[in-house]
């Protein structure tokens, strides 16, 4: 990207409320979590917090898991790891009040259409995050750490990661439902795609 610092963060900042809002919108639906949600439920689970307190256990497992890149991958640790800490846990308790606001109907249809706002939501915001170029989150850089480590594709680095979350968040307490299996599956080849072309709109 060709833009500044400062807008940079701005569109980095897009991209965190937009995971948070992804996050909390899964959690909401009672569908299951994400992958990385999950570990964070699971997380809210094991020190015995509400569901409103979700955002407060995200912010104790990034903090964990950026001590943990600094070793393994600090090459993906920058300014912007640190930007997406601060606001995340926030942007998902909005996301929280969000759902609450704009899902009227507790039925299933009600609940699934939430969950597939919450997953578009979740990757785009992933993918704007990385195509910004100013850092990555704990997880992802984790996942870029393995990817260079074993010299995978993203993708494919992105399935075997997730399904690894999806059985320590399991382990932890965190729900299971059907968004944890498809976003398992899906997670890596769709925020490559967009992270693709939100680069190419980028550098326009």
């Amino acid at each position: 990207m060709k833009q500044n610092t400062g807008i940079k963060i701005i569109y980095g900042l897009m991209g965190i409320f937009l995971v948070g809002v992804g996050v909390a919108f899964n959690a909401s639906s009672m569908l299951g979590n994400d992958p990385i949600g999950i570990v964070y439920d699971g997380t809210r689970n094991v020190f015995n917090l509400s569901t409103e307190q979700l955002g407060m256990a995200s912010n104790v497992v990034n903090i964990v898991l950026i001590i943990l890149l600094w070793f393994t991958g600090k090459k993906y640790v920058n300014i912007g790891t640190f930007i997406y800490l601060i606001p995340y846990g926030f942007f998902v308790s909005i996301g929280t009040k969000l759902y609450s606001l704009l899902i009227i109907s507790d039925t299933l249809a009600g609940r699934s259409l939430a969950g597939l706002l919450g997953c578009l939501s979740l990757y785009t915001g992933v993918a704007i995050f990385i195509a910004v170029d100013i850092g990555l989150d704990p997880f992802t850089g984790l996942v870029m750490t393995i990817r260079d480590k074993l010299s995978w594709d993203y993708k494919r680095t992105k399935i075997c990661f997730d399904i690894f979350m999806m059985i320590l968040g399991i382990l932890l307490g965190g729900k299971l439902g059907i968004i944890t299996l498809i976003t398992a599956f899906t997670a890596g080849p769709v925020i490559q795609f967009i992270s693709e072309r939100v680069q190419m709109l980028l550098l326009r």
